[in-house]
């Protein structure tokens, strides 16, 4: 999950575009024949990325004997190209889709299985295999994938005789206090009504014990009780409710926030920044017993059914080049996530202190679909629904988090 703002070829904000379309209509459909030789060795690509990532692809087609035809569609038009694609029969060879988005397509028959060409998951971690599969088969591959941390200034973490980082709830709440001052909130994060504010609160849920099957359990509340007693401790900005991740990086960068929930696609913009000095580390549990678990964000690569066997069988195998240790490497460099595979992410990692606990977060980090599959969208809209209502002051957390499921 990236933010709206392109960020040095980030893409924009596709999962609230993307997961909002809940039950595609698409078909397997075969795809018209191109004519000529040229077009019969041609691969077609289609993602939501821009041209950073271009070399990347031609060093998979060189190394393949094929040519490619890159299409870069803006993130928020992309699923509702590949509907179109689909009733018009031309599914581009390899598509690129948001993690979330792999299993609704895969479930109207629009995918193949990666298996059919001799690809598989073996090595990477366990959320990115559990983001590509669809009833037991394999359908996505993700390089690179994200999820979230928390950077602070540590300039004002010594100003405050802080010495460490908090590992808990308590400890956070504590050091977000000791940090707010007259113009600078301790603690940021995204609380909008869109599936970012959902993607934010996911740690805290899903850490302390809560499930999107049903939200309106003591440990949910708990995790959204805290996010209010943040609020009125006056540690959070109530503007947080309309604030996305580029909103609070903003205000980290302004030095109006002390510590902010983000990704690493964020790295670019704090690495530009001379008067900023910061770092960052794993979201906390509510007890020092709890394992932070936190959401896998990241694309993953398909194989559309085009009815052209042979372009299908190349598209899997350029899949599977995107997915090798080097195409890992290549694609965590360029978008500035973490390689899929533990120990290719452990070797990127340990040349960057700030790189270093976003690889340990994605070691735990879960699939938002591992649960429901497709049905995944609805439960996020109840989520963000919740968070809004019991920030908003309209509901205490308990209850908001009842009338939300209720929906």
């Amino acid at each position: 999950m990236e933010t709206a703002r392109k960020r040095r070829g980030k893409a924009s904000q596709v999962a609230v575009a993307a997961a909002a379309l809940l039950p595609l209509s698409l078909t397997a459909c075969g795809g018209a024949d191109p004519a000529g030789a040229e077009s019969k060795n041609t691969l077609t690509i289609q993602d939501y990325y821009d041209e950073s990532h271009d070399p990347i692809y031609q060093a998979c087609a060189k190394s393949l004997g094929v040519g490619i035809d890159i299409n870069h569609v803006p993130g928020p038009g992309l699923i509702p190209k590949v509907l179109q694609q689909s009733s018009s029969r031309t599914l581009p060879d390899v598509l690129m889709l948001d993690n979330p988005d792999g299993q609704q397509i895969a479930a109207s028959g629009a995918l193949a299985p990666l298996s059919d060409y001799g690809v598989s998951a073996e090595g990477l971690v366990p959320s990115v295999v559990k983001a590509g599969t669809y009833e037991g088969k394999l359908y996505g591959l993700a390089p690179a994938v994200n999820t979230l941390v928390i950077f602070y200034n540590k300039d004002l973490f010594a100003a405050a005789g802080i010495t460490a980082p908090p590992k808990t709830w308590d400890e956070l709440r504590a050091t977000a206090k000791k940090l707010t001052a007259q113009g600078r909130y301790g603690f940021a994060m995204s609380n909008i009504n869109t599936y970012e504010g959902t993607w934010q609160f996911l740690p805290f849920m899903w850490t302390n014990g809560g499930s999107e099957k049903d939200i309106t359990t003591p440990e949910t509340a708990q995790a959204l009780q805290f996010l209010v007693d943040l609020q009125n401790d006056g540690s959070i900005s109530k503007s947080s409710v309309i604030w996305s991740q580029d909103d609070v990086i903003d205000q980290f960068i302004a030095g109006k926030a002390a510590m902010v929930v983000n990704g690493p696609w964020q790295l670019p913009a704090l690495e530009e920044q001379q008067n900023v000095n910061w770092a960052s580390f794993a979201i906390p549990a509510r007890l020092a017993s709890q394992s932070p678990v936190a959401p896998l964000g990241g694309e993953i690569f398909t194989v559309p059914r085009t009815g052209d066997r042979t372009k299908m069988a190349k598209a899997g195998q350029f899949v599977k080049c995107l997915s090798s240790p080097a195409g890992q490497l290549q694609s965590a460099e360029v978008r500035q996530n973490i390689p899929a595979n533990p120990e290719v992410a452990e070797k990127f990692g340990a040349s960057s202190q700030t790189i270093m606990p976003f690889v340990g977060a994605v070691r735990n980090a879960r699939s938002r679909t591992e649960l429901l599959g497709p049905e995944w969208p609805k439960a996020a809209t109840k989520i963000y629904n919740a968070v809004q209502i019991a920030l908003t002051g309209l509901a205490t957390p308990a209850e908001a988090l009842r009338q939300a499921q209720g929906e």
